[in-house]
């Protein structure tokens, strides 16, 4: 699916920058997708803070936007920079407009793997009811195929969760629960565990994530299957690539 954008994206890697560079050409290069009107879905991540940052300003210049939010940090931030918001329970609205967020990896078939933010529930919420979803990564982000290198976020309701990880390890991973640094458990904004699970490989995601969703205790998984539309992947020199479906953009 995406096999010739990631061997441009390769032959342009190696620029010179820095990481935050990379991260801000990436949410300017999505900022020129939002259109007066539109309800956008407001992601959570690091990358994404610059792309609020780059709405408020077109906010006070007069852009007419409504926002539905993927995280309460998101929330915060938002309403911090003056963007308008929508309700948590608005995001059927999202039909015929734009949802933006980053990633924390993707894969040649376009799948992606979220959830280092905590927020994965809600993401895929927003995501599934937007007519398009724009994924911001620097190209650190694209892998040929999901292994140890990152793992996956399953959210999981808090009772039983030990019950629910035993299950986990079933599957030839290594299930850890995410902590704060005191050593309680991290708890999502829906009032969940977050369970880090390491594979070695995933060969089909497809299939993984059906297996993981089975499991009793689990809530949703950070495998995300047609939730991309718009791959946009910025470079350290301020530069980006992306890719629509077509490989037509520069």
């Amino acid at each position: 699916m995406l096999s010739s954008f990631f061997t441009r994206v390769e032959s342009s890697s190696g620029r010179l920058g820095s990481q935050d560079q990379a991260k801000k050409a990436a949410a300017d290069r999505a900022l020129e997708l939002v259109e007066s009107g539109m309800t956008l879905g407001l992601g959570t991540g690091s990358t994404v803070e610059f792309f609020l940052q780059g709405l408020a300003h077109r906010v006070k210049q007069g852009l007419e936007v409504r926002c539905v939010p993927t995280s309460v940090a998101t929330e915060r931030r938002a309403r911090e920079l003056n963007i308008p918001l929508l309700g948590p329970a608005s995001f059927p609205l999202l039909g015929n407009d734009l949802c933006v967020d980053g990633a924390d990896r993707v894969d040649l078939q376009g799948f992606l793997i979220k959830g280092g933010g905590g927020a994965l529930l809600r993401e895929k919420l927003v995501a599934s009811h937007s007519s398009r979803v724009c994924i911001l990564v620097d190209s650190s982000k694209l892998v040929t195929s999901f292994d140890e290198g990152f793992a996956l976020p399953v959210e999981c309701v808090p009772f039983g969760v030990e019950s629910t990880m035993a299950l986990l390890a079933q599957l030839d991973c290594e299930p850890g629960l995410r902590t704060l640094d005191d050593g309680q458990p991290l708890c999502t904004d829906n009032g969940n565990y977050i369970v880090d699970c390491l594979f070695r490989e995933i060969p089909d995601p497809g299939t993984t994530l059906m297996c993981l969703l089975s499991l009793p205790g689990v809530v949703e998984v950070g495998l995300f299957s047609d939730l991309l539309d718009v791959l946009i992947v910025g470079f350290a020199d301020g530069t980006t690539l992306d890719w629509d479906g077509s490989l037509s953009n520069s």
